[in-house]
């Protein structure tokens, strides 16, 4: 029985503020400028991008469809600051006749400013496609200050403008174009919406690059204006890639050594159902003999850095190929095998194009199609048949190196069990012999200092905060995991030190949320020593606990190289140009005492205090990772480059940058 007092209202009535015109419709494209958020994932430099990405994607479906050869992506200055991208293709064009439904208006005005508008739901215009939704083109003209679309169709061409989703005039006949087809989109996004976010050409330049190799029979010309350029982007540029996603990861590996000398790729169309073709396939994998690895997901040529489950088939099909070769190689143990241990380390691109793909939302960062597992399992298993069959040497080496990562993961998992069991019993817990612990636990501001030799550690024990901070000293300069195997870093007492120490673990098994420390700080002297060994510490991190860096918890502090004294008066400085700057604008012509510190042992425990340990008054950098999905995939790269095995890669970045070095920093 209801219970009649819920429906009692205890305040005065009120329906005369609440009738129909309370309700507000919202017409046209005004949803998406009050709420982009739902559109574009919000109004940051990702979203931004996606705007790029969006009417790229839609070239990118005219070249797929084999409609077009040739897109042009071009960055110019435009006005506002943002920047204004325009990207041309050679298709057929945006149908400009009028709309059947809406009499007066062309097709192309619908396209632009409707939703849920365009050719891609009934798989008559296009067999697969990036733009599922209708809402990609018309979503950029929304959030948009300026459109402007040409279309040449039938050697006529046609333009019309927009502002904020709404045409600024009809659609106009430019006149006759006898040697051009195609579409042209030309968009400056709206200040109002993004502020002072900009276009970056070397995001866009890489994205351009990435849609080359997607489809191998695409050219994408760059261009870009040269105050945007800078230094790294070229102002031009042409991506043709014949070998598509191989040629791709081949780039990617560089001169790393793979357990197969061979890459695993290739490509598979699916069989057609009811004579309607349904996608196909292209994947390349390789497996680094050393490095974290990386994976690149796509579906009709838009990144899905989530995965999904085009990804599931991928390590399903590798998986079970590996099993069945271990059965008849006769390694029974292969049964304990997980995707996990095939995968982990390996360097894998996987392009899928299916029909009317389902993603987890509008920026399609994870694939939901059910069918692509089962798609995308039955043709890469095959393929992978033969590749370890066809070379039985070849399918052995790779089926010991996943043998012998699963082996790791078995020996930690056993070692984690007997630390669960022990910890039941114990209270305290095992830490390393020269960790000098502080006394405060979870209260949001506990650290540790990773500090260089003995000396300064001595310094720093004395000079430290005993509740919040904490001390431990390593021994010079640690192993360089970069370049070393598991075994070798195992076995090193001063990481084992530091992985106790912090109480997370490493790799697949590092857990943020178990760090005993706040902030992890490494402070080494301020020369040069000292900073290879903060070099080699952040690589180690980048490596093992890369979810502790992308956490924001790891910082670098700045102590000072020399201290300035002028009668009563003393500052630190940082570097020499701290150091030039602060006799210019703080001693102004005095007579300046300058002292240098050789290390942090140098420095009394009060100095040490003032200058790098008090919050009050010290400086530290945050060390972070980039959180955008091409990005992280550099900053591997560059660390493979200058700290991995090959010495020829750090060669030459010495050697190609040695013009930058001041020749009066070599002097003094």
């Amino acid at each position: 029985m209801a219970n009649d007092d819920l429906f009692k209202n205890p305040l005065p009535p009120s329906e005369d503020d609440y009738d129909g015109s309370a309700i507000e419709v919202l017409e046209g494209l005004e949803p998406v400028r009050r709420r982009p958020g739902m559109y574009i994932g919000g109004t940051d430099e990702r979203a931004l991008h996606h705007l790029a990405a969006e009417v790229i994607d839609n070239a990118m479906d005219e070249a797929v469809a084999g409609h077009a050869t040739r897109i042009e992506v071009t960055l110019e200055e435009g006005d506002g600051g943002i920047g204004r991208l325009t990207v041309s293709d050679n298709g057929r064009g945006i149908p400009v006749d009028e709309h059947p439904r809406y009499p007066g208006q062309s097709a192309l005005e619908v396209i632009l400013t409707t939703l849920h508008s365009g050719g891609k739901f009934s798989g008559k215009a296009y067999a697969t496609s990036g733009g599922l939704h209708g809402v990609g083109v018309s979503v950029v003209n929304a959030l948009s200050v300026n459109t402007r679309v040409e279309v040449a169709r039938n050697r006529e061409l046609f333009a019309q403008e927009f502002s904020r989703g709404l045409p600024t005039g009809p659609l106009e006949r430019v006149g006759a174009a006898p040697n051009r087809r195609g579409t042209t989109v030309a968009f400056t996004p709206d200040p109002d919406i993004f502020g002072k976010q900009k276009f970056k050409a070397s995001r866009l330049f890489r994205l351009a690059r990435s849609k080359a190799y997607l489809f191998a029979g695409v050219e994408i010309r760059w261009k870009c204006s040269p105050a945007l350029a800078g230094d790294d982007i070229p102002q031009e540029a042409v991506f043709q890639f014949p070998g598509g996603l191989a040629d791709h990861l081949k780039e990617q590996i560089g001169t790393r050594e793979c357990v197969t000398a061979e890459f695993f790729a290739g490509s598979q169309d699916f069989p057609a159902t009811d004579g309607v073709q349904q996608g196909r396939v292209e994947w390349a994998i390789a497996w680094p003999l050393y490095g974290e690895g990386a994976y690149s997901w796509y579906c009709n040529t838009i990144p899905t850095p989530d995965g999904g489950t085009h990804e599931q088939g991928l390590r399903a099909a590798l998986t079970k190929s590996l099993r069945a070769f271990a059965e008849l190689t006769g390694a029974k143990k292969a049964r304990d095998m997980t995707p996990d241990d095939v995968t982990n380390g390996s360097e894998i691109m996987l392009s899928l194009f299916i029909r009317d793909p389902q993603f987890q939302s509008q920026t399609k960062d994870r694939l939901t199609s059910a069918d692509a597992a089962r798609l995308v399992e039955n043709a890469v298993r095959d393929h992978f048949d033969h590749f370890l069959t066809d070379n039985m040497e070849r399918g052995k080496a790779l089926l010991g190196y996943v043998l012998e990562r699963m082996d790791e993961r078995l020996r930690r998992k056993q070692e984690r069990e007997i630390k669960r069991k022990s910890a039941t019993n114990a209270r305290k817990l095992r830490l390393p012999g020269k960790l000098t612990d502080c006394s405060g636990e979870g209260s949001g501001d506990t650290e540790l200092f990773i500090v260089e030799g003995d000396s300064a550690g001595g310094s720093a024990k004395q000079a430290r905060d005993r509740k919040t901070q904490a001390i431990l000293p390593i021994r010079g300069k640690i192993l360089n995991v970069a370049s070393a195997s598991a075994d070798k870093i195992r076995g090193n007492q001063e990481i084992a030190d530091l992985l106790l120490a912090m109480g997370c673990g490493s790799r697949q098994d590092c857990n943020p949320d178990n760090l005993r420390y706040d902030r992890i700080i490494i402070m080494t002297d301020a020369d040069v020593d000292g900073a290879h060994i903060a070099t080699l510490l952040m690589t180690f991190f980048f490596q093992e606990m890369p979810e502790i860096v992308r956490g924001g918890h790891l910082f670098l502090a700045q102590p000072p190289l020399y201290r300035l004294t002028a009668g009563k008066e003393s500052r630190y400085a940082r570097d020499d140009a701290h150091r030039a700057e602060l006799e210019r604008s703080v001693f102004k012509g005095k007579k300046v005492d300058v002292g240098r510190f050789k290390g942090l042992g140098e420095m009394n425990p009060q100095q040490l205090r003032e200058t790098t340990m008090s919050p009050a008054s010290r400086s530290l950098i945050r060390i972070t990772l980039p959180p955008e999905y091409e990005q992280r995939a550099a900053v591997k790269e560059l660390v493979d480059q200058l700290m991995g095995r090959n010495p020829e890669h750090r060669f030459n970045f010495i050697q190609n940058r040695a013009g930058e070095i001041d020749r009066d920093m070599i002097d003094a």
